[in-house]
């Protein structure tokens, strides 16, 4: 039953609502890949209104509930950042628990099912798309493809008031310029640039004149590597593909990345690895099969190396 005071704002993406348990689960799970939820009252007045506008790229959605939800989540191909303007809510419970505080944003996990448990609350989530964050990411950082954020931090007060700025402007760019404006396109690119300063972005920051033409072979090097990190390569393979000679090719990383390039693959794969492990059920996947499909056949010293990068041994990431 669709609750009758609720309007949709003019170019909403989606707009459901209603005030029985059955409703909200149908409505708000598909979003959210949601398998086990369970929803009811608090009291006798049961309603949820769900509203988002935007674009495929970026959504700037509110979720409200008088009444409690549980169950878990998948997001697959975006970053989601949420926060509760009241109520009560726990994310990724059992595992790197977040209770959620007024105000507070908080980073959903990224690309693995989890557990989440909200009651009588008023919520905004940013929805960004995966491409999109990455590829604001190569304005700063060595991007390698994956994606991931320290989430054990808690935002520091200006980099809250920051990230709220910029989600404010892209609304107002939203309503006046359109989705289709230049405007809107930079104002989503912004709200990623502070996203980065809510959470650390785990890639490696550019090296200072990394952009510059001189370093054009060199950055092609990187690409060939990132883009082909899962298959057999020889330094000269590398060489090739930047057209350079090795020895060109292992000064230029040198003097520029501070290490050779099969010791930049190796990092490549650690983190590869690293991704595939955090998204993968723990029962149905063992750390030595993910390991050796990313070139990491002895399993002491990959562990070793695994603990150095990431401060945990693989099998404690498969775990959590």
């Amino acid at each position: 039953m669709t609750n009758p005071e609720t309007s949709a704002p003019t170019g909403a993406i989606v707009a459901v609502s209603g005030n029985d348990t059955g409703g909200a689960i149908q409505d708000l799970a598909g979003m959210y890949a949601g398998r086990t939820w369970y929803s009811s009252p608090v009291d006798r007045d049961y309603w949820y209104k769900y509203v988002g506008v935007g674009d495929d790229r970026m959504s700037i959605r509110r979720s409200q509930m008088h009444g409690y939800l549980r169950g878990d989540v998948a997001v697959e191909g975006e970053v989601v950042v949420q926060w509760i303007d009241a109520g009560r809510a726990r994310v990724d419970v059992g595992r790197d628990e977040v209770r959620m505080e007024p105000g507070v944003p908080a980073l959903f996990p990224i690309e693995r099912r989890f557990e989440m448990e909200y009651e009588d609350w008023d919520q905004r989530l940013v929805h960004l798309d995966r491409d999109l964050v990455l590829d604001v990411a190569a304005e700063r950082y060595l991007v390698d493809g994956t994606l991931g954020f320290d989430r054990s931090v808690t935002p520091t007060d200006a980099a809250v008031q920051a990230w709220r700025s910029s989600v404010a402007g892209a609304v107002r760019a939203l309503r006046t310029e359109g989705s289709a404006s230049l405007a809107w396109n930079e104002a989503q690119r912004d709200v990623v640039r502070s996203l980065f300063g809510l959470y650390r972005f785990q890639g490696e920051a550019q090296p200072d004149g990394y952009g510059e033409r001189r370093n054009t072979r060199l950055r092609k090097a990187v690409e060939f590597l990132h883009e082909h990190a899962g298959e057999p390569l020889t330094v000269s393979d590398i060489a090739r593909a930047a057209d350079l000679s090795v020895r060109a090719l292992q000064e230029s990383f040198q003097r520029t990345l501070d290490r050779t390039p099969m010791n930049y693959l190796r990092e490549v794969r650690l983190r590869q690895v690293h991704d595939d492990l955090v998204a993968a059920e723990p029962g149905t996947a063992s750390v030595a099969d993910i390991a050796s499909r990313w070139g990491f056949t002895h399993m002491g010293r990959f562990s070793g190396e695994y603990l150095r990068r990431f401060g945990e041994y693989p099998r404690q990431t498969l775990r959590k």
